[in-house]
């Protein structure tokens, strides 16, 4: 085992145990507070459920870079700690935007914050990522463009920062979904930069993995009769969400991700395909019904396998399966198909898709005999 696996796995074990110490304590001080996310006509959940299980995330992630760092730099001749000084400037800024989104969603989770001050806190991260160089400057052949001007970049970056956060945020509706989503994004990106010998990054995505083992162990399979279950909330969901727009970023700045011959853009961003494309789906459907597009309604991904008739873990593993399959497919496919291609080919079948389980709603509305429909 080389000295960077041994690093990256230590990095997801202490993540591991120190979000399985600190999501115990903050039940108890959820219930004690009466701090709870409790049920109405939009929420699938019952019964009252503590959502500030994404508390535990950013200390977690930063202990155990730290740890791991310190550990280096004492005993093993700052191996991590050099690899992170030339990562100096991204890190710090990444850091800064990281902590900027833990903050305003523990704000939301405790006592709710309006989306356009959520947005305008986003756009300030968005900056500082930009900042740190991690900007989208080319687009590696994506509708026949490569380099980008640097204003035209910096614009770019911020908007796709705004739209992932989002749409990580937005995709949080059912158990185990938006964690296993992620956690899915966090294993590919953290194996690509292992492999491809970019360690920093491989770090940064497997301390954040390690933060949503023990979460989705306590928000799929915990008991709300007994005080075990829990949510992230948006101090999860942003947390995780701005993570994960730093880890693509770094995938775009690269020419190459070592000696893989795969599109950066489509490592970048095949495994955001879900969220991203279902709340843009979202965004289209509330304006088509005349509805404000940043208000939440019941019209996602999940929400139409519900009203198929799937039950809710069901419906979690098939959304898990299927983005998994878009992962693979864009990697295997992308030396061969050129990218914009693939992502048309993508968004054909994200909509057929849609198209077809739409269809299968409405026949088992007929079926039913159904005043009210399943799904609007």
């Amino acid at each position: 085992m080389s000295s960077w696996t041994a690093n990256v796995l230590s990095a997801l074990i202490i993540s591991i145990v120190l979000t399985g110490i600190l999501i115990p304590q903050i039940l108890l001080i959820a219930f004690r507070k009466q701090l709870f996310d409790v049920p109405d006509e939009r929420k699938i959940h019952k019964g009252v459920v503590p959502r500030l299980g994404g508390i535990a995330f950013m200390p977690s992630i930063f202990l155990s870079i730290a740890c791991i760092t310190g550990v280096n730099y004492a005993l093993f001749n700052g191996e991590v700690f050099l690899s992170l000084a030339h990562s100096v400037l991204p890190v710090s800024f990444g850091m800064c935007a990281v902590m900027m989104m833990y903050l305003v969603g523990m704000a939301d989770d405790l006592i709710g914050v309006r989306y356009s001050a959520k947005f305008v806190v986003q756009i300030i991260a968005g900056v500082f990522i930009a900042a740190s160089g991690l900007l989208i400057d080319n687009l590696h052949g994506f509708l026949g463009i490569h380099t980008l001007y640097p204003a035209i970049a910096w614009i770019l970056t911020i908007l796709v920062v705004v739209f992932i956060v989002n749409a990580v945020n937005l995709i949080d509706g059912i158990d185990g979904l938006c964690s296993g989503l992620c956690g899915i994004a966090l294993l590919f990106y953290g194996l690509v930069y292992l492999t491809s010998g970019d360690y920093t990054y491989s770090l940064i995505a497997f301390a954040g993995l390690g933060t949503l083992v023990p979460f989705f162990y306590y928000n799929v399979f915990g008991d709300a009769r007994v005080g075990t279950k829990i949510f992230m909330g948006d101090t999860g969901a942003l947390t995780t969400g701005i993570s994960l727009c730093i880890l693509s970023l770094r995938m775009c700045t690269l020419e190459q991700v070592g000696e893989i011959s795969v599109n950066p853009i489509v490592l970048a961003f095949a495994p955001l395909i879900i969220p991203c494309f279902d709340v843009f789906r979202v965004y289209l459907h509330r304006l088509k019904r005349h509805a404000n597009p940043f208000l939440p309604d019941k019209s996602h991904i999940h929400h139409k396998l519900l009203a198929l008739g799937m039950k809710q873990r069901y419906a979690m593993i098939t959304i898990l399966l299927v983005s998994a399959v878009f992962i693979v497919s864009n990697a295997l496919l992308s030396p061969y198909i050129n990218v914009t291609w693939l992502v048309i080919i993508d968004i054909v079948v994200w909509v057929v898709v849609n198209m077809i389980i739409t269809r299968a709603i409405r026949k088992r509305e007929k079926r039913l005999n159904l005043d009210k429909p399943l799904y609007e």
